[in-house]
C-alpha cells in the first residue's frame, strides 16, 4: 500500500488504515545482485591524493594479518577527554590490555607509523569530515585522539563547537578542523505530523551542510536493518510514495544511489576528495570468528586477541554483512567520480575482541551483570580498532 506524498492533509485517516493492516512492500532486488567485476579491482585502486608526496603506496592495504606490537596503542585513554563513554572501555573497567597492542601488517608492504604532525601539515587550511552512523563518530574521535597525542599541547590550542547534528573540532595553529555530521541513513528524514520519514530520493537537507568540505568520508549500513523500537523511520518515502516498510537492501541501494547522485552533481575532485567506509561487522553471532579464548557468552563478552589467520583478497564478506556489501559495490561502480572504499570489513571481522562489550559507560551494574544481553558487539573501544581504519585512511590519502 503507498499513497502520495502530497496527500498529507489526510494523512491521519491513511495512518489509521496502514496500522490497521501491516503493510510490507517488497520490490524485486535479483537486479541488486548482478554478478560484479571483482570487487579490489575496482575499488583498492588508490586515487590520487588531494595531498601527494613522493611516496606512492600500490599494495592491497585491506590483505594481511594482525600482529602483536608491544609499541602500541598510539594513545592512552586518558590523555584524550573526547572519547565518549560508550567508547571508552579502559575507563569503565575493562581489565585486559592486550587488545590494545595489536598491529595491522597488510601481506605486501608496511603501513607507515601514524604522524599527527604531518597530518596537520599535509592538511593545512583543509576540512576533513566524517559523515554517517555512530560508527563514523567513533572513527572520528579515533583520529582526533591519535593526531591531539603527537602534539604539544600548550603550543596547539585547539576548539570543539558541539552540536546536533554537526560536531567540529579545530586544530588552530593549523587552520584544520575535522569533523562529524550525524546522518545514519545519509539521505534525508523529516518530521511530518509527527512521523519520521525517510526519503530515499532527497539529500539535500543533509548534503548542504557537506558542501566545499576537503575531505569526506561516508558510512551507513547497521541502520538500515533495524526494526521495532531500534527503527529510526516511520514510513519510507520513493517516488513520491510512502511505504510502512520495503525491502531493506532496495531501500539502502536506492537510499546510496541518491547519495552517489549528490556526490557526482556536487563534488569538485580538483579540491575534494571521497572516501566510503565498508560495513563494520559485529560480533552477536556464535558462529563468527573467536580468537580462541574462552568466551564467556555467546557474544564478544570474554574476547581477548584477534581471531588467527590472514585476509586475503578472495574471502568472502561475513554473511551478515554480504549483502550489503554488494549493494554498497554496486552503487560505487556506476559512479563516475571516483570514491575510494577504505574496505575494513575483513580485517575487523578478525577483532571480535575489540568492543567495548560490558566496559562503557552507557551501561548500569545490572546490565554489567548480564553480559549476554547487554554487551555492545557493535561499536569499537578507543584506543582500538578505529585508529587501524585511520591509519589506512592517513596512508591512503597522504602517501
Amino acid at each position: 500500500m503507498a499513497f502520495s506524498s502530497s496527500s498529507y492533509s489526510v494523512f491521519p485517516l491513511f495512518l489509521c488504515i496502514i496500522l490497521t493492516f501491516t503493510l510490507h512492500f517488497r520490490p524485486n532486488s535479483s537486479a541488486l545482485l548482478v554478478k560484479l567485476r571483482h570487487h579490489y579491482r575496482n575499488h583498492h585502486r588508490l586515487q590520487n591524493p588531494v595531498v601527494q608526496t613522493n611516496q606512492t603506496y600500490s599494495c592491497n592495504l585491506f590483505v594481511g594479518s594482525w600482529v602483536y606490537d608491544s609499541s602500541y596503542p598510539i594513545y592512552q585513554f586518558h590523555k584524550c577527554p573526547l572519547i565518549d563513554p560508550e567508547f571508552n572501555c579502559k575507563l569503565f573497567g575493562r581489565p585486559d590490555s592486550n587488545y590494545l597492542k595489536y598491529r595491522w601488517q597488510p601481506a605486501s608492504c608496511t603501513l607507515p607509523r601514524f604522524d599527527g604532525v604531518e597530518f596537520l601539515e599535509r592538511m593545512r587550511g583543509r576540512t576533513v569530515m566524517f559523515v554517517g552512523d555512530s560508527l563514523g563518530r567513533n572513527q572520528w574521535e579515533s583520529l582526533i585522539c591519535m593526531i591531539s597525542s603527537t602534539l604539544p599541547r600548550r603550543s596547539s590550542p585547539t576548539h570543539i563547537i558541539r552540536g546536533d547534528p554537526l560536531t567540529s573540532f579545530k586544530f588552530l595553529e593549523y587552520g584544520v578542523t575535522i569533523s562529524y555530521y550525524k546522518a545514519t541513513y545519509l539521505v534525508d528524514i523529516d518530521i511530518v505530523q509527527g512521523k519520521r520519514i525517510l526519503k530515499l530520493d532527497e539529500i539535500s537537507g543533509n548534503g548542504n551542510a557537506w558542501l566545499d568540505v576537503d575531505v569526506l568520508i561516508f558510512n551507513t549500513g547497521h541502520w538500515w536493518t533495524h526494526t521495532g523500537s531500534l527503527q529510526g523511520w516511520d514510513y519510507m518515502e520513493s517516488g513520491g510514495m510512502l511505504y510502512q516498510d520495503m525491502d531493506r537492501l532496495t531501500a539502502l541501494e536506492q537510499g546510496l544511489t541518491t547519495w552517489a547522485r549528490w556526490v557526482d552533481t556536487n563534488v569538485d575532485t580538483t579540491r575534494t576528495r571521497v572516501f566510503f567506509q565498508s560495513v563494520s561487522p559485529t560480533h552477536y553471532n556464535p558462529t563468527e570468528l573467536s580468537s580462541g579464548s574462552l568466551a564467556m557468552t555467546k557474544n564478544c563478552y570474554g574476547e581477548k586477541s584477534p581471531a588467527n589467520g590472514m585476509v586475503y583478497a578472495t574471502d568472502r564478506y561475513p554473511a551478515d554483512d554480504a549483502d550489503q556489501m554488494r549493494v554498497i559495490d554496486t552503487v560505487l561502480s556506476e559512479m563516475s567520480i571516483p570514491v575510494y572504499l577504505l574496505d575494513i570489513t575483513m580485517l575487523s571481522a578478525m577483532r571480535k575482541d575489540a568492543h567495548p562489550s560490558i566496559y562503557s559507560g552507557d551501561l548500569t551494574p545490572q546490565q554489567r551483570a548480564n553480559p549476554q544481553r547487554s554487551a555492545d558487539c557493535s561499536h569499537w573501544c578507543l584506543p582500538g580498532l578505529p585508529d587501524t581504519w585511520n591509519q589506512i585512511f592517513y596512508t591512503a590519502l597522504i602517501y
